[in-house]
């Protein structure tokens, strides 16, 4: 578990199934992960209990975002690192935070202790993330962090029946 000021970053436990049942046929944040069809309980079911949490194993590492407020906790999203090439030392990161919990900095901190752990612990390189141009909240949380658009894809993502870009954004470690 990673212990922040407001946060705790931990792995998946079968508890998680219900929400990630939730967030994932959650059809308007399909767009964010490229998901076209609903999951099933049994498949994230498999999914939980076949995470091993190593990301050198699975090539990537899904922590649960709790958020501590006078002793008690509550799941308020989820930090992924995902496309993991150890050889490379680099991986993709993405962040979902639920609606209620948006806008009180807990994105930044979570982003801040993933990225701290990724460059100080895992000993990566660099983190890279894909954000659509229109999504201007992940824009301002990856930039605050560090990271830079090092390119952009011309009508790459079909958002709404609309095409709209996508930045790629680098945060390599110096």
């Amino acid at each position: 578990m990673l212990k922040g000021k407001h946060i705790e970053l931990r792995a998946l436990e079968p508890s998680d199934v219900d929400l990630l049942f939730k967030w994932e046929n959650d059809e308007k944040l399909w767009y964010l992960s490229n998901t076209l069809a609903p999951f099933s309980r049994f498949q994230l079911e498999q999914y939980v209990l076949n995470s091993g949490n190593d990301i050198f194993k699975d090539r990537q590492l899904r922590l649960m975002i709790d958020h501590i407020e006078s002793g008690q906790k509550e799941t308020i999203g989820s930090i992924d690192l995902f496309d993991f090439e150890p050889h490379h030392r680099r991986a993709g990161v993405g962040i979902m935070i639920i609606e209620s919990a948006r806008k009180k900095g807990f994105a930044r901190e979570a982003l801040e202790m993933i990225i701290h752990h990724c460059f100080d612990v895992l000993n990566m390189h660099q983190l890279y993330c894909n954000i659509s141009n229109t999504n201007i909240a992940s824009l301002e949380l990856f930039r605050n962090s560090g990271f830079e658009i090092s390119g952009q894809k011309k009508e790459w993502l079909m958002i709404r029946n609309q095409w709209e870009d996508e930045y790629f954004l680098q945060l390599i470690n110096r």
